[in-house]
């Protein structure tokens, strides 16, 4: 039976219908929560409050994910250019302003949020007090063109044409674990000694046994006992000598817990870049931050 409802006539929260439109997306609560970086019952209150104020059910929950009923299908259409067309309001928006002043976003992944950005964040604060800083965390790719951050810092070159990226440089992945887990390993001197060991994984599809495999490791599913998607438990489990993990040699060599494993072996390289859309380049306060951050991390 197809659903005949004039969804324009209806009037909602449109911090409901982003809830709405990122869990149809990611098909499920958990990770819309993360990609929102909002609690989940947070998110789900959300979701539910929609519902309610529309009178349908816009999701089934099948397993542990979510699927949309036809009433969902049929209001994400809706949502989602609502969705874009804010984002494009927001954008022209925040391009005409001059003002030095106001907040500014700027997304990293956990171990970047957490160890690189701090100190540069500082230092920003000093130089330019009025403006406020709100660090966006997330191991996933925010969306500039939502407007789910306005700078990022991502290890990938982006290829939306609404986007202007600066890649930064190169970093170096290396291996790292604790001087005894090394040691019970019996001091591994070449990648076929580690044939035995525990590494942390990072990656579910299988990305990070291939990357590391290309080094000459020869590991298989079975050297990877440990799974988790958060840098900082991995580096946590790291330090506290439970296996094997590969981190930003920049971090990873100013913690004096940890050593390098097999030093000599060629580490992984992957670039990072600065990322913002092409229309905050007009605004002061965005192009103050964009080439303070270039600055501070090429440092």
């Amino acid at each position: 039976m197809q659903i005949c409802m004039d969804w324009r006539s209806v009037k909602f929260d449109w911090n409901k219908a982003r809830a709405f439109l990122v869990t149809a997306e990611e098909g499920s609560l958990s990770a819309a929560a993360r990609a929102l970086g909002m609690a989940q019952p947070t998110l789900g209150r959300q979701v539910d409050g929609l519902e309610q104020e529309l009178g349908v059910v816009l999701f089934e929950r099948v397993g542990r994910g979510l699927t949309l009923t036809p009433s969902g299908m049929e209001l994400l259409e809706h949502v989602r250019g609502m969705g874009e067309a804010a984002g494009r309001v927001s954008l022209v928006a925040l391009g005409q302003s001059q003002a030095l002043e106001g907040p500014i976003s700027i997304s990293a992944s956990e171990t970047y949020a957490a160890v690189l950005l701090p100190p540069i964040v500082t230092k920003l604060r000093k130089l330019e007090p009025g403006i406020h800083v709100e660090i966006v965390v997330s191991n996933h790719a925010s969306d500039l063109l939502r407007r789910e951050a306005d700078i990022a810092i991502r290890n990938f070159r982006p290829t939306e044409p609404d986007l202007i990226a600066k890649k930064i440089g190169m970093a170096d992945a290396i291996l790292y674990a604790t001087p005894d887990y090394v040691a019970k390993l019996g001091n591994p001197k070449t990648p076929y000694d580690l044939r035995h060991a525990d590494f942390i994984n990072l990656d579910r599809s299988g990305g990070m046994l291939k990357g590391l495999n290309s080094l000459g490791l020869g590991l298989t599913e079975a050297n990877f006992p440990l799974l988790t998607e958060s840098y900082l438990v991995m580096w946590e489990l790291v330090k506290q000598g439970a296996a094997i993990g590969v981190l930003d040699a920049q971090i990873g060599d100013a913690e004096p817990t940890v050593v390098r494993v097999l030093p000599d072996l060629e580490p992984l390289q992957f670039p990072i870049w600065l990322v913002a859309h092409r229309e905050l380049t007009t605004s002061r306060r965005i192009r103050r931050v964009y080439d303070f951050l270039i600055e501070e991390l090429k440092r």
